[in-house]
């Protein structure tokens, strides 16, 4: 094997597929990338997996000058990929060494045995495109209410449900204290393709992250795994068991009161009083229709803050909420829209966080939390 290609194109592509290598494995070939080369066409294909998650990338502008197949630890290529000086860089395998040498730097690595690397799995049946730049932000305003908690998979996970009659794709994720759903369109390969499947909330948000921000994403799902396509990479990742709970009740809200409130100012007033909310303390929120505002407050007894922000209310004269203040911040950063609604019930009860003052973009994005009890300040 021997090839040539700029140091920026081999640095991107061997980082894009170093991201599902394990940081440690007792099997050390699968910290390994495998680096194909043919001469048509000048193609790199790098490849990566462990037992979760694969990566596969090709790279068209190489100059081929001798094909074939090399193993080589990933992580250490990468490093040297960083270091190299900007420019043409070539790459040969000589005996049992790989060798990357540019810019007057030459650097040799061990080759790792290939009969011993497991294969690549295929990429499941495709069921359908999606937005790449949609799919990316929908992904990081729905992960930031997957769990932590690794006892319970399924809530580190976002649901991933497709409906070709409707043509829209879900994205959930909730830890039994928040809850985030988005809906975006997506064009289904035939119109009765459906899934409904949970895929890790962190392998997820990489993949989203990774792929373009322009194009169509394919999406495709089996029984065990799903994958993704985009200009030239393609990734699986192993789907998580179990099922998250259907949100349609939760969200389900009778005569709640209606605040409207501009976002970026509640944001800032939520991230200014959160300074003196130590531990759990909660935010409290008091809406008041008649001055139109509400008051956010934190802290105890010396300890306090609080600041008034314009905020209307519609269904109740007066509405008093309290929200972990974390919580609060990451809901009203993953919206867009300059005003925000809030549908309450009352302290200690569900709450709604939606898009666009006269209620539009409801359906696209909706983000429920857990009101506590208010506390004195």
């Amino acid at each position: 094997m021997e090839f040539r290609i700029e140091r920026s194109a081999l640095t991107d592509a061997v980082a894009w597929a170093a991201r599902v290598l394990p940081v440690r494995s007792p099997v050390p070939v699968l910290g390994g990338l495998l680096l194909d080369t043919e001469v048509e066409g000048g193609r790199l294909r790098i490849s990566g997996l462990d037992y979760e998650a694969s990566a596969r990338i090709d790279v068209s502008d190489a100059e081929v000058l001798r094909p074939g197949r090399v193993l080589v630890m990933g992580r250490r290529l990468l490093d040297i990929c960083k270091v190299l000086p900007e420019g043409p860089v070539e790459c040969a395998v000589e005996g049992s060494r790989f060798t990357v040498s540019g810019g007057g730097a030459r650097f040799g690595l061990s080759v790792l045995p290939l009969a011993d690397y497991p294969a690549l799995p295929a990429l499941p049946q495709v069921r359908g495109a999606v937005d790449a730049e949609l799919f990316a932000a929908a992904v990081a305003d729905v992960a930031v209410a997957a769990g932590r908690d690794d006892t319970l998979p399924a809530l580190t996970g976002i649901r991933l449900g497709l409906d070709g009659e409707a043509g829209t794709m879900t994205l959930a994720a909730t830890d039994r204290y928040r809850f985030a759903v988005r809906t975006l369109p997506w064009k289904a390969t035939a119109p009765g393709e459906s899934a409904d499947v949970i895929v890790s909330a962190r392998r997820l948000t990489e993949i989203a992250r990774s792929l373009g921000r322009s194009g169509l994403v394919s999406v495709a799902l089996d029984a065990g795994s799903a994958g993704f396509e985009h200009a030239g990479m393609r990734t699986t990742v192993r789907l998580l068991e179990g099922r998250l709970p259907r949100h349609e009740k939760l969200f389900a809200m009778q005569d709640p009161a209606v605040a409207v409130v501009d976002r970026a100012r509640l944001m800032e007033a939520v991230k200014r009083v959160s300074v003196v909310a130590d531990g759990d303390s909660p935010v409290q929120m008091t809406f008041s229709r008649a001055d139109a505002s509400v008051l956010l407050q934190a802290g105890y007894e010396d300890d306090v803050a609080s600041q008034r922000v314009p905020a209307e209310l519609e269904g109740a004269e007066e509405m008093v909420v309290a929200f972990n203040p974390a919580y609060l911040a990451h809901a009203l950063a993953a919206f867009e829209e300059p005003s925000l609604r809030l549908l309450l019930l009352g302290a200690g009860q569900r709450a709604m966080i939606t898009g666009g003052a006269d209620g539009t973009g409801t359906d696209a994005h909706r983000h429920l939390l857990m009101s506590v009890r208010p506390q004195l300040i």
